[in-house]
């Protein structure tokens, strides 16, 4: 069986292509398939002069996601997408689809998720997904060819890690459970026993959060290491991350620019140190006169890009009506990206006195929220890694620096606007200082027996932390939204399909 990615291996033989008609046009004594068969798409010509009649009427008949076998040369043209077009000898078709609800027109958010199990096989989803699965595979190569284990944690678990106030709550045969938040208390336990680790699993959160950035099941990457202290935990991480943006740019090229992603901004990452820095001096810069003087000049840009960008959907227009054909699905195609890129600048303009107020009144001592992490990531092209938080903000298992104010973790920012992509740290290692944590965050010591466990056998100093898959997918993407990076996002309100 060939594939459509596989056409250039098989220029000038007959070949049968299996899949589903992504577009259909005809002409007077010629028909062009787009066939899309999940490698990618290619374009198939069916000539009157040179099929059966029966071919020739089935060719007309065809709708879009229609599924059929195709046979015909394969032929090299600079022109066709992938640079191999087919030049169709015989059609069997599967089955003549219905009218498909998904068209080129512009379709609501809404429609567009109660559709999703058909949204995927648009080009953007389709490229979104081939990328998703790009990452995934570069994290197993870059923790495999590190020693690392992989290893599973359990989703039914007895206790809290993350705090109470986000956990699903199941009934596990009369006893209480919850879906877990994260796999890195077990994880903790795998590591004493293969000293490098790491986990990648589904992950939850019964967060009531409707932003761009928040799903209720994501995928979490949780590496957990014996004997590594903060650096070595924050130089791994990047390590990571820069491989994944390596093999991403390198592999998913065609992808990348199907999502219209400017990779740019991806392409320094690959030698480029990130930046480093403690909480404090991160809420310093957030507090800035030169942040506020930063927002109000992106506030004057927004408003002249508005202008021009006005100006220009108006000169299109009064061309669209004496256009030809092709020139009038050129300016249709820049009328969306206009329309959307105002909507996107009007979004901005909004948030950013928002921005702009919380920035300059942030307290020290509070978590960021998810406009102080975009306001922070405006002055950097590289991720920023934030350390030494405090405490009080923190988890219980992170360990504390000798002043026992700031938890020795870190998160990292992806810049562009996308936020938190890793939250780790080095975990508290000390059996008496565990106890007292538990206790202070009133949770019950019994529950938590097998952990306290780790520092009674052969403690030692140990980090970690977890990387968000869909944040991550999202960032390198370029998607505005994490229920593109998932094939069935799970959201506030979202539970179908």
């Amino acid at each position: 069986m060939v594939y459509v990615n596989q056409l250039s291996e098989h220029k000038d033989q007959s070949v049968t292509l299996k899949g589903w008609v992504y577009n259909v046009r005809s002409s007077k004594s010629l028909v062009f398939i787009e066939l899309r068969d999940g490698t990618g798409i290619t374009q198939c010509v069916v000539s009157q002069d040179d099929v059966e009649e029966k071919v020739w009427e089935d060719s007309n008949a065809l709708r879009q996601e229609s599924s059929l076998e195709i046979t015909g040369t394969v032929k090299e043209d600079d022109r066709s997408v992938g640079g191999y077009e087919m030049h169709v000898s015989d059609i069997r078709v599967i089955q003549v689809a219905e009218d498909y609800p998904i068209t080129p027109k512009e379709h609501g958010v809404e429609f567009l998720m109660n559709n999703r199990h058909l949204w995927l096989r648009s080009q953007r989803q389709w490229a979104a997904m081939r990328v998703r699965n790009e990452i995934i595979f570069a994290i197993h190569t870059f923790f495999q060819n590190r020693n690392f284990v992989q290893m599973d944690s359990p989703i039914f678990t007895p206790n809290e890690a993350e705090g109470s106030t986000t956990l699903f709550e199941t009934d596990y045969f009369e006893e209480k459970a919850y879906l877990a938040q994260t796999g890195q208390l077990y994880g903790e336990a795998m590591a004493m026993a293969h000293g490098l680790i790491y986990t990648f699993g589904p992950t939850f959160r019964a967060e009531k959060s409707k932003t761009r950035r928040h799903l209720t099941e994501f995928w979490m990457i949780e590496p957990e290491m014996a004997y590594y202290d903060l650096n070595m935990n924050m130089d791994l991480a990047e390590d990571m991350i820069r491989f994944i943006v390596k093999t991403v740019l390198e592999n998913r090229a065609k992808e990348l620019e199907i999502l219209e992603r400017d990779t740019s901004s991806l392409e320094p990452l690959v030698n480029k140190p990130f930046e480093r820095m403690t909480y404090t001096e991160a809420v310093d810069i957030l507090k800035s006169d030169k942040t506020a003087a930063m927002l109000d000049d992106m506030m004057e840009s927004r408003e002249q890009e508005k202008e021009d960008l006005l100006e220009e959907k108006e000169e299109i227009a009064k061309e669209h009506g004496s256009a030809k054909k092709w020139r009038k699905k050129q300016i249709e195609s820049r009328q969306l990206e206009i329309s959307a890129r105002i909507d996107q600048i009007e979004e901005d303009m909004r948030n950013i006195p928002g921005w702009k107020k919380s920035a300059r009144n942030f307290e020290w001592g509070n978590d960021f929220g998810g406009s102080d992490e975009t306001v922070l990531m405006m002055q950097f092209n590289v991720p920023l890694m934030v350390t030494h938080w405090p405490a009080e903000i923190k988890a219980f298992y992170m360990k504390r620096d000798e002043s026992g104010k700031h938890a020795l973790g870190v998160d990292v920012l992806a810049p562009e606007g996308y936020g938190e992509i890793i939250g780790g740290s080095q975990r508290e290692d000390d059996l008496e200082l565990m106890r007292t944590r538990i206790e202070e965050e009133g949770l019950d010591e019994e529950t938590f027996d097998w952990y306290l466990d780790l520092r009674k056998y052969g403690t030692v100093p140990h980090s970690g932390f977890g990387l968000g898959l869909e944040r991550t997918v999202a960032w390198i993407c370029g998607l505005s939204h994490v229920r593109e990076t998932i094939p069935f996002p799970r959201m506030m309100g979202r539970l179908r399909p």
